[in-house]
């Protein structure tokens, strides 16, 4: 079964590595991952039907995306589906920090909340934005900084940072191939979702992605007025795929250890269930480890020393199976705790995270480490023949 590609580029992504993070966490009853990102290891789970799945972000506009997928994906991708202007990649940044900014903001207390307008434009920006900081808000284009520089009559439009678009996939924009899904999952959770079980939502009937289109809408879309005719078929397509995927996916905004309790991981609520819990922590690198502080819209360079600790109060419950991202060095204390580690080598560009002196961007790429808890899988042995 070919696993679904996130719909946007992420800093760190380890979707290269996702097959050997699943060689080493097994098959397990429950996926848990506190920094989801774009998801790439969530997507590569092999075992994922009959496995709760539950993910967290302190990012609105990651959760925002994510629950508007699952959601509304047609709506989505009609605001997706645009071609590259750089015009509109700076318009609708200044929109995304300030109104969209403000649409999102219920999503940390409503679990029902998502708005597909900044969802769309947001995966379209990341699809087009070159380098980190998108959305960020650390720059003149803040809603403060705009509305001073009006009242004390100074403001000029060329001081909005701009960045030409990406240019280097022939302008393509959000672009994923369609793959095979096979059996389909469940559904989408729509309600705050239970997370000491299962909970089955709201079911629904698989849309139908076949040539006559029955499942997505070829009509004329509103924007701004004016019927636009979605031209990009196979964005439609790829979002109704990715929602059937995230049916049961519980998607948290806050905190990363708002879902690493018992309960959502490896016991119920009364601590009579056991199960296996799979956990995968990927938080921001250190700054001690060496790497560009401004990458995310909301980073931090100390919460991977909060996740170390918790992993070494943890790692000897034989009903976790933990794996933990860094660079060479930053975790080192794990292996005396029985932890292994994985070496690999990012693949550059997005996925590598360069520290000033490297112009390449390529100066980390060879430090990428993951710890495995003592009870994940040992590291599987190659073939003889």
């Amino acid at each position: 079964m070919e696993a679904l590609k996130a719909p946007f580029v992420w800093f760190g992504g380890k979707a290269s590595i996702a097959d050997a993070v699943w060689a080493r966490l097994g098959r397990v009853d429950t996926y848990v991952e506190p920094f989801f990102g774009s998801g790439a290891v969530l997507l590569g789970n092999p075992h994922w039907e009959g496995c709760v799945e539950t993910v967290n972000d302190i990012d609105n506009f990651v959760c925002n995306a994510w629950r508007a997928i699952a959601a509304a994906p047609d709506e989505v991708a009609r605001f997706a589906d645009w071609p590259v202007n750089e015009c509109d990649l700076h318009a609708r940044h200044v929109w995304l920090v300030n109104e969209g900014r403000e649409r999102i903001a219920a999503c940390e207390h409503d679990p029902l909340h998502y708005d597909a307008q900044v969802a769309g434009w947001w995966l379209w920006g990341m699809a087009n934005w070159i380098g980190g900081g998108f959305c960020s808000g650390e720059g003149p284009w803040t809603a403060e900084m705009l509305a001073a520089a009006r009242a004390a009559g100074t403001y000029d439009a060329k001081e909005i940072v701009r960045r030409r678009p990406h240019l280097g996939d022939a302008g393509q924009g959000v672009q994923r191939k369609l793959p095979h899904l096979g059996d389909p999952g469940k559904g989408v959770k729509r309600q705050r979702p239970h997370l000491g079980d299962a909970g089955q939502g709201v079911q629904r009937k698989r849309p139908h992605l076949g040539d006559a289109g029955q499942g997505v809408q070829r009509r004329l879309g509103e924007y701004g007025g004016a019927g636009i005719f979605p031209r990009n078929d196979g964005l439609y397509d790829y979002l109704h795929q990715l929602a059937w995927r995230l049916r049961d996916v519980r998607v948290c905004c806050g905190d990363w250890e708002r879902i690493c309790g018992p309960a959502v991981t490896w016991a119920g609520e009364d601590g009579s269930t056991r199960a296996t819990c799979g956990m995968f922590l990927d938080p921001p690198y250190s700054a001690e480890a060496g790497r560009n502080m401004n990458i995310y819209s909301r980073d931090c360079g100390a919460v991977a020393h909060r996740v170390r600790a918790w992993c070494i109060a943890n790692g000897d419950n034989r009903l976790m199976h933990i794996a933990l991202c860094g660079y060479e060095g930053e975790h080192e204390e794990l292996a005396a705790l029985g932890w292994s580690v994985l070496e690999w080598k990012a693949s550059g560009g997005y996925s590598s995270s360069a520290v000033a002196d490297d112009s390449n961007g390529k100066l980390n790429r060879g430090r990428e480490r993951i710890w495995f808890s003592p009870y994940c899988r040992a590291e599987p042995q190659g073939r003889l023949f």
